[in-house]
């Protein structure tokens, strides 16, 4: 998305050709009608003479509307375009009461106007010239996303038809109908009322927070996320871009903070593909009380929140409570005592976030998998030869493949390897038979440490 700095200086490029063009055209429309007399030229100049100023006036607001958030604006200053278009629409209404005050008058006394060439000259200058900006502010206000720009685009619409009326009415008055040239005025004033109260009515639903994002569709985007259990509550507000989003979801209870970080994350990112003009995302978490918490998640991030691993974690229900059993992984290369007093740390932090919590106890252990390398040796080929005999054994038509054999800081052997199993199988089905087949590895190779078998479906 481009800068706002960037944009407002392409939306004012549009009004500086727009502003120069109108100054041109009052000047015409006003001298002409004034000269012949004509009621609808007049009202057209004044509308092209509020124009100019409503073009001034964008211009200033949308550079104000331009700059980034700030400390008295933290959710930036697009608002000043969303009120300079309303105040667009204010003009547009202006435009419409003087145009009826003058019908009237011109209706009670009967004057009629002098036409002649320079009026249709003038109008119909102005009509090709009112179709050329209203299709230069539409393109542009789309690709910018600009509500100024769009409400001038709504404006030049009105231009338009007026442009048109007006020509219908000099040339009826050139067959004597005098009176049409006020008649015609009000015809205007009918289309220009009715696009002022439109541009009006968009920019008062942006400042009155009139929600811009379906909270359904935002709803199904965010229960899309697995470890979101419900939406509370969806909050939008802002122009076509320029979106702010508050989201109140319920996790699990005890969901710790940097995994509700993530969690927030992958919302925003599945948001933002979805919808476009996201600026802020801001996600706020309730427990679902009636979850049971994931102890072995809040275990890891409690670790890793003090820089270690843990692994094998278990929970065991007691009398009075639970208790969590767990290996924590240190640096091989520090102390006991060092290792000990971050071990201690952990079982504190777990007995302050886990209410029930009774006894922790830690295995402590240098990281696993430390450095690591791929072995090939005799004695390490000839064990992988073994090995794949064995799975193809164990479970024929496994497609076994990718077969890696490392060595462990500690001796013995690292083992991973692929294989494919059944897509219909249930998980639990498929963990028991690859649990089998470790167990077997390891207890006819005592010199395999750690084995890791990953499953894939055949049709994967």
């Amino acid at each position: 998305m481009q800068s706002q700095e960037t944009r407002a200086q392409a939306v004012n490029r549009v009004y500086g050709i727009s502003l120069i063009v109108n100054l041109i055209m009052l000047s015409l429309k006003l001298g002409v009608g004034f000269i012949t007399g004509s009621l609808v030229m007049i009202a057209d100049g004044v509308d092209s003479s509020l124009d100019a100023i409503a073009n001034v006036i964008a211009m200033v607001v949308t550079r104000i509307a331009g700059r980034p958030p700030d400390e008295d604006h933290p959710y930036g200053h697009r608002r000043f375009e969303t009120l300079a278009a309303m105040m667009v629409g204010g003009f547009l209404l202006l435009t419409a009461s003087e145009i009826v005050k003058s019908s009237i008058d011109r209706l009670i006394s009967g004057k009629t106007p002098d036409i002649g060439i320079a009026n249709f000259a003038v109008m119909s200058l102005a009509l090709g010239i009112n179709l050329g900006l209203f299709f230069l502010q539409r393109r542009e206000g789309k690709r910018l996303h600009s509500e100024i720009l769009l409400a001038s685009a709504q404006d030049k619409r009105s231009d338009i038809m007026v442009s048109i009326t007006a020509l219908l009415s000099l040339a009826t008055v050139q067959l004597g109908l005098g009176w049409i040239d006020a008649a015609a005025a009000l015809v205007v004033v009918v289309l220009i009322g009715r696009n002022a109260f439109g541009i009006i009515k968009q920019a008062a639903s942006i400042l009155v927070d009139h929600a811009a994002l379906d909270a359904v569709a935002v709803s199904e985007v965010v229960l899309g996320v697995p470890s979101v259990e419900q939406v509370i509550q969806v909050r939008s507000r802002g122009s076509e871009d320029d979106i702010h989003l508050a989201l109140l979801v319920r996790v699990a209870p005890l969901t710790p903070v940097e995994h509700s970080a993530v969690i927030a994350d992958e919302i925003g990112r599945r948001l933002r593909a979805q919808f476009n003009g996201l600026a802020t995302i801001d996600v706020n978490f309730l427990p679902a009380h009636e979850l049971p918490p994931d102890y072995a998640q809040i275990a890891q991030a409690e670790a890793a929140a003090l820089g270690v691993r843990v692994h094998e974690i278990a929970i065991a229900t007691m009398e009075n409570g639970i208790a969590l059993d767990a290996h924590v992984e240190v640096g091989e290369q520090q102390t006991l005592d060092a290792a000990h007093t971050i071990v201690s740390q952990f079982e504190d932090r777990l007995m302050q976030v886990i209410p029930n919590l009774t006894n922790v106890v830690t295995h402590i252990e240098p990281i696993r998998g430390a450095k690591p390398h791929i072995n090939c040796d005799s004695k390490a080929e000839k064990l992988s030869h073994t090995i794949m005999s064995m799975v193809n054994q164990l479970y024929p038509g496994g497609g076994w493949h990718d077969l890696v054999l490392r060595t462990e800081p500690t001796g013995g052997y690292f083992v991973s390897i692929h294989c494919h199993l059944q897509g219909s199988l249930m998980i639990g089905e498929a963990h028991q038979m690859v649990e089998q087949i470790e167990v077997h590895l390891r207890a006819t190779l005592p010199e395999i440490h750690r084995i890791t078998i990953h499953t894939a479906p055949f049709e994967f």
